[in-house]
């Protein structure tokens, strides 16, 4: 009589079982490692930093541990007398403006929706001009197209820093490029000479518009610094579609209008919507031309979250607030991941047809 065998138990089972998922994720575990040192540990730390009065006599070694946030002046205190926003009082403050003497007349949601207005005017000037020069760039015939591609990738390649030096010096009320151009085109109607203050008037130039003429200084040079990346992204979208296509809609009697709104436009629309994403959190993260041009100003019209963030770390308008500047960048982390999780649905949702 044969014997029979001992049945195994569950766990050896499972071990057999999950034999190859163990060793793929052995063999993640170094990344995973890595990620938690240089990205997720940070993060959580800022959060924590966010929930404190952190500042720079905290980044000692042996420095004593942060106060938490809520024993604030500011706070408020229930029939208990404990603070009702507890440790979150940072962010009760940030969002009623109660902030420290370093940003006077602050007010979180001006800098909010002027963020916003600035994201929902650029994106749409990038892709329009990105589009429209990617597909002259696509015409049959168009001689010198390897060095037009080769000038108009120059925005990218040169430091962002860089950019807003030169376009600050463009700017420039007495010397820049910017109203000697506009001065020329004035004699030549008999006008006058230009010497608009781009960057430190106060007035606004269109009326009902809360939008000074730094705000339009800045628009201008993000657009030129953001359009090129969305030719590039476009060009290699065009070489992909399929050039049957226009040869069957010629033959059908279509226009090059009609052509653009449908192949075009349709063909690109997956790719571009991808693309819309990245270039939004950019913008919405803007942080070199301002801090090079207008230093927020004038009088904190053109402040971004970002910026704020900075001068609250480092001190710029008085004593270092760490712990306003982890509760600010959690706060736009958090707006940028819901723009991000809003688009991405649009972007299945609009794909889903092609």
């Amino acid at each position: 009589m044969t014997e029979q065998p001992t049945p195994r138990s569950g766990f050896a089972n499972w071990w057999i079982r999950t034999s190859t998922t163990r060793i793929a994720w052995l063999y993640l575990l170094p990344a995973f490692l890595v990620m938690g040192m240089i990205t997720f540990y940070p993060l959580f730390y800022q959060v924590w930093m966010s929930t404190t009065d952190y500042n720079i006599k905290n980044l000692r070694i042996d420095a004593v541990a942060p106060n938490p946030a809520n024993l604030s002046e500011a706070c408020t205190t229930n029939m208990k007398g404990e603070c009702t926003w507890g440790r979150f009082d940072n962010y009760r403050q940030i969002f009623t403006g109660e902030l420290p003497v370093a940003i006077a007349n602050f007010s979180f949601w001006n800098v909010l929706a002027f963020d916003l207005v600035w994201t929902f005017t650029n994106v749409p000037f990038h892709v329009i001009i990105g589009v429209l020069i990617a597909v002259l760039l696509n015409t049959k015939g168009l001689w010198f197209k390897r060095f037009y591609r080769a000038i108009f990738v120059l925005p990218i390649v040169i430091p962002s820093l860089v950019v807003a030096v030169v376009w600050r010096n463009m700017f420039d009320p007495d010397y820049g490029s910017i109203n000697q151009l506009l001065t020329s085109v004035s004699h030549l109607f008999g006008g006058s000479t230009v010497a608009a203050r781009w960057l430190d008037q106060v007035n606004y130039p269109i009326t009902g518009i809360p939008l000074t003429l730094s705000y339009f200084a800045l628009l201008i040079a993000n657009i030129w610094l953001g359009w090129p990346f969305m030719t590039i992204v476009a060009t290699g979208a065009l070489q992909s579609i399929p050039g049957d296509l226009y040869e069957a809609a010629s033959i059908d009697g279509a226009t090059g209008r009609q052509q653009f709104f449908k192949i075009t436009v349709p063909m690109l629309r997956p790719v571009l919507l991808l693309v819309i994403v990245l270039s939004t959190i950019g913008t919405l993260q803007i942080f070199d031309q301002v801090k090079i041009l207008t230093s927020g100003g004038p009088l904190g019209t053109s402040l971004t979250p970002v910026y704020l963030v900075y001068r609250e770390a480092i001190g710029t308008q008085g004593e270092i607030q760490m712990g306003y500047a982890a509760a600010m960048a959690f706060i736009l982390a958090i707006i940028i991941f819901v723009f991000t999780f809003l688009q991405r649905r649009f972007i299945e949702s609009g794909t889903e047809q092609y």
